[in-house]
């Protein structure tokens, strides 16, 4: 594969809602490519809080202020998607050893998939390492205060689930 003039980097998630976490992991990936795609999962297998339109409209609004980011839909394979992007590769945010172990098994298998992908593994800042999309939804379904974990655009979209 010839290698592009433009590096693409691809960052996937589902991203029900976009944290703090994720969005300081596409800050810093943005420094090192040219492009970063944000792919925002279809996730068919799960139940996501918040619709796919709404999700991608969210990490639009929360990354407005980052030039070269891009968020798309994706559905299938990420490497088919990496494919489709000429992406050199995939960023994934880690932040304790149990990520590391399943993000490491994914990227031996995407490797064998497509073998001129690179995975770049980036945690985020350690203030922000203990922030999930699972704990953000369940602690403002419960009415408490996540103003700390997500921006102030994620803050605006959860809280009328917080109201309901």
């Amino acid at each position: 594969m010839a290698q592009p003039t433009q590096r693409t980097a691809v960052y996937s998630g589902t991203f029900d809602p976009i944290t703090l976490g994720h969005e300081d992991v596409v800050r810093r990936a943005a420094g090192l490519f040219d492009t970063l795609v944000v792919a925002v999962a279809v996730a068919h297998h799960k139940k996501t809080r918040f619709s796919l339109e709404q999700r991608m409209q969210i990490a639009q609004q929360a990354l407005q202020d980052v030039a070269n980011v891009r968020v798309v839909p994706f559905d299938g394979l990420i490497m088919d998607f990496c494919a489709a992007e000429s992406a050199v590769a995939v960023v994934r945010g880690i932040r304790n050893l149990t990520d590391f172990d399943y993000e490491s098994q994914m990227a031996a298998m995407n490797r064998k998939l497509l073998p001129d992908v690179e995975t770049v593994f980036l945690l985020p800042r350690a203030e922000l390492q203990c922030i999930s999309s699972t704990l953000v939804r369940e602690i403002s379904q419960l009415g408490g205060d996540v103003s700390q974990m997500v921006s102030p655009t994620v803050l605006a979209a959860l809280r009328p689930l917080m109201d309901a």
